[in-house]
């Protein structure tokens, strides 16, 4: 084994370079259900990287940890309307357990809202009890007709946090506060900038009031919705009765909400900063933040590299490090294999490094020689670390001034149509749904958000002419 097949050009086949860059990469494989994926020990460990950092922002604005069941009651999801319609398609439904029909169908969660909102009404009885801050990190099915790895998968892995409130101002303040930690996680820990803004009526969340998103632009310009917020009002609290007893001891609905991030951002780091040679992770979030590759010819060499290839680990001992001390394969083959697995930063030790007293560097995100330097053997646990900052921002500043790059304002509908093909266009919209729908037929482009970050202002609808007050992203998506 000496090579490693090449990944299709990015700019050939986007899609067939992803595909084959999460199968060759190892993140995930193909289950033997249709539309369901194997995580695999790699994917996995980058996964729970993701959940680390969010958990940690979860615990520190207030919220515990729970779990509730992978079975709902049937009627449940009756209980909201619009719920229920919204999921009706992708409901996965059991009708029969321990070999007997049951009495009332379950339904395998898509979401949690509804059994969660069946507890809290049990939970809650007084304003004392408010506000109830609770996330779940498990799995979700939705019956897609359409699959792709990470992206759109039958079960997929998130979190779900649900809240419960006395006012609709804490609620309100709830979901853009968990919109703003999820945005804080895509920027500082994966290096993907997002756009906070507030979704459309069509594109809201099934029984929201209002839903938020953070949108990602892809590596082939192509939106992601990569995280969502959503401030439910009093719908589910009173489809499920989840009342408390105010200051005045009357009793009132709560004001709820539920906010989700899932495996499909896995998809967006690798979409995100990913080229031709492979992934391309940000060291914050990486399973291996540092390969060590030993370089020698005989075992005279081998004696000389490999102490301090050990020294320089253990000066290391606080990143994630992996030696690849494999002798079946060339170090040409190493590179190329760690390469493909996106890992931030490669130090090569060979006996002339030894006689130096340095190291070599090779960095991920720039490839060929431009990515490599030397440092001396002192305090290599700095200098390092001070390399893995330098990667973690440029890698934002790149994927930044490439959504910039990418992004247009638009000054008329035919010159929307164009940049949608390979583009955001930021554009007035008078928020008619009608306009909406004809610009999503015509385009195959949908509202992604209306942008929180935006000077007030009027303008146009960029379709229909009508006087608007708000910009949209409009842009084709996963």
């Amino acid at each position: 084994m000496s090579t490693i097949d090449k990944l299709p050009s990015r700019q050939e086949n986007f899609a067939e370079w992803y595909n084959q860059l999460v199968l060759k990469a190892e993140l995930a494989d193909y289950a033997p259900v249709r539309g369901c994926m194997v995580v695999r020990p790699y994917g996995w460990t980058l996964w729970e990287n993701i959940q680390s950092a969010l958990d940690q922002r979860f615990k520190a604005t207030g919220h515990t940890n729970a779990a509730f069941p992978l079975f709902i009651p049937m009627s449940f999801l009756e209980k909201e309307k619009e719920h229920v319609e919204g999921f009706s398609p992708e409901l996965a439904i059991v009708t029969i357990g321990g070999g007997n029909v049951l009495e009332e169908p379950l339904v395998v969660r898509p979401t949690s809202e509804t059994i969660i909102g069946a507890m809290y009404s049990k939970w809650i009885q007084s304003y004392r009890d408010l506000p109830v801050l609770i996330n779940q990190w498990g799995s979700v099915v939705r019956w897609e007709m359409r699959t792709k790895l990470f992206l759109r998968t039958l079960e997929f892995y998130w979190q779900e946090g649900h809240t419960a409130h006395a006012t609709a101002e804490e609620a309100e303040a709830e979901t853009r506060q968990m919109l703003d930690v999820y945005a804080d996680f895509a920027i500082n820990e994966a290096a993907v900038p997002v756009v906070p803004g507030r979704k459309s009526n069509a594109e809201k969340f099934a029984g929201a009031v209002r839903s938020y998103t953070i949108e990602a632009m892809m590596g082939d310009t192509r939106a992601l919705q990569s995280g969502t917020s959503h401030f439910l009002g009093q719908n589910f609290a009173k489809a499920f009765d989840i009342k408390f007893s105010d200051w005045n001891n009357e009793l009132q609905y709560c004001w709820t909400t539920s906010w989700g991030l899932s495996t499909r951002f896995v998809g967006a780091i690798i979409m995100t900063h990913g080229d031709d040679q492979g992934l391309v992770l940000p060291p914050r979030l990486a399973p291996i933040q540092i390969v060590i590759v030993p370089i020698y010819k005989n075992e005279a060499e081998k004696a000389s590299v490999m102490p301090v290839v050990q020294q320089v680990k253990e000066a290391l001992k606080n990143f994630r490090v992996k030696v690849d001390e494999r002798e079946e394969v060339t170090p040409g083959f190493k590179f190329n294999h760690w390469e493909l697995r996106g890992v931030p930063l490669r130090i090569e030790i060979g006996p002339k490094d030894v006689e130096k007293g340095t190291i070599a560097l090779a960095r991920r995100d720039i490839p060929g020689k431009s990515g490599k330097s030397f440092i001396t053997n002192s305090q290599v646990d700095v200098q390092i670390e001070l390399m893995l900052q330098i990667i973690q921002s440029a890698l934002l500043e790149k994927a930044l001034a490439f959504r910039q790059s990418n992004t247009y304002e638009p000054s008329s509908y035919d010159e929307l149509q164009e940049i949608v093909q390979n583009g955001w266009a930021l554009a007035w919209w008078c928020g008619n749904p009608e306009c909406e729908t004809k610009i999503k037929e015509e385009t195959k482009a949908s509202t992604r958000c209306i942008p929180l970050d935006q000077e007030k202002g009027t303008g146009t609808c960029i379709y229909c002419g009508a006087p608007a007050h708000e910009k949209v992203i409009f842009a084709r998506s996963y």
